[in-house]
């Protein structure tokens, strides 16, 4: 297994439904991707146009 390579059973727990949507917490993809939470926010807010319109809410 690559040192890069996130377990399928690691992001499928943190795979909430909400509403009948597939949502996943900010806080949880920053751990996964290992970086701060603010960080991961920031990157999202300045590259919009690279994420689908509804990868986001607050």
């Amino acid at each position: 297994m690559n040192s890069s390579t996130i377990p399928d059973d690691l992001i499928s727990n943190k795979i909430y439904f909400i509403r009948d949507y597939k949502v996943m917490i900010d806080s949880d993809l920053s751990d996964l991707y290992q970086v701060k939470t603010k960080r991961l926010n920031e990157q999202v807010k300045r590259n919009l146009n690279i994420f689908p319109e509804d990868f986001m809410f607050q």
